[in-house]
């Protein structure tokens, strides 16, 4: 779920947080318009500063990495077993991978608008078929979902000792809109109303208060999507509008 984010360059150049103002261009790039996770590289966050009275960008790595993965070289075996580019947000505090990190690392990632897959299965068809589709607020130019984060350095015997920021999306039931686009795993990732990012960010949150934003339903009514085609990852503007006849209408 949210394997593929983006931003577009095009509409992007401040993010307004907090009645602050701050320059992204110089942190995106006209391929952001789509960034496959399983790439493993690097998109922008918001991380806080100054007990969340300010705030910075920072690009960082969309995967989360936990303490017990030591080296590079240990994270082939680590994928095998684990995806963490998203976090269940009903789960952050049964899991001890996250549970530090949603206590007292919680970050915004910051998009344009993302990209998921419906199933359906046409007349005639053996078996349903997957359509991408993008997703995106129509009265956004930007929007913030909810984040952890967790600072990693790589132990290997040729590691330089830099430290990285890594990340994951947090994520949330689906809403009735995401319930059709996302019709298999009803996922969709927490979106958040500038009044709740900004509380995400705060310090001192309960366990309890933590949880209700991690799984907060941003409404249907603000949200649109629509086809694109499923050569997607392939064209200059993966989220041009494809439509496909046998598909029948989101309602």
């Amino acid at each position: 779920m949210c394997y593929y984010n983006g931003i577009k360059v095009t509409k992007l150049e401040y993010i307004e947080l907090m009645q602050m103002e701050k320059d992204i261009k110089k942190f995106i790039t006209s391929d952001m318009t789509l960034v496959n996770g399983f790439n493993y590289g690097d998109y922008p966050i918001i991380k806080p500063l100054n007990d969340a009275k300010d705030f910075e960008i920072k690009l960082a790595h969309w995967e989360f990495l936990p303490e017990f993965v030591r080296k590079v070289e240990d994270l082939g075996e680590f994928r095998k077993k684990y995806i963490t580019m998203n976090a269940k947000g009903e789960d952050l505090f049964k899991s001890r991978m996250y549970a530090d990190a949603a206590r007292i690392r919680r970050c915004l990632v910051l998009s344009s608008g993302f990209y998921e897959w419906r199933e359906y299965k046409p007349e005639g068809a053996k078996k349903p078929q997957k359509y991408p589709h993008y997703i995106y607020l129509p009265n956004r130019a930007y929007f913030f979902m909810a984040g952890i984060w967790n600072p990693w350095v790589d132990q290997g015997v040729e590691a330089t000792g830099e430290l990285l920021d890594t990340f994951a999306v947090v994520t949330t039931a689906a809403n009735s809109l995401m319930a059709q686009v996302h019709n298999t795993k009803m996922r969709m990732p927490t979106i958040l109303p500038e009044d709740l990012a900004i509380q995400w960010l705060q310090p001192g949150l309960s366990d309890e208060r933590i949880k209700q934003l991690a799984t907060y339903q941003y409404p249907a009514s603000e949200m649109a999507a629509y086809p694109i085609n499923k050569d997607f990852r392939l064209l200059e503007d993966p989220t041009e509008r494809f439509e496909y006849v046998e598909l029948p209408a989101l309602v």
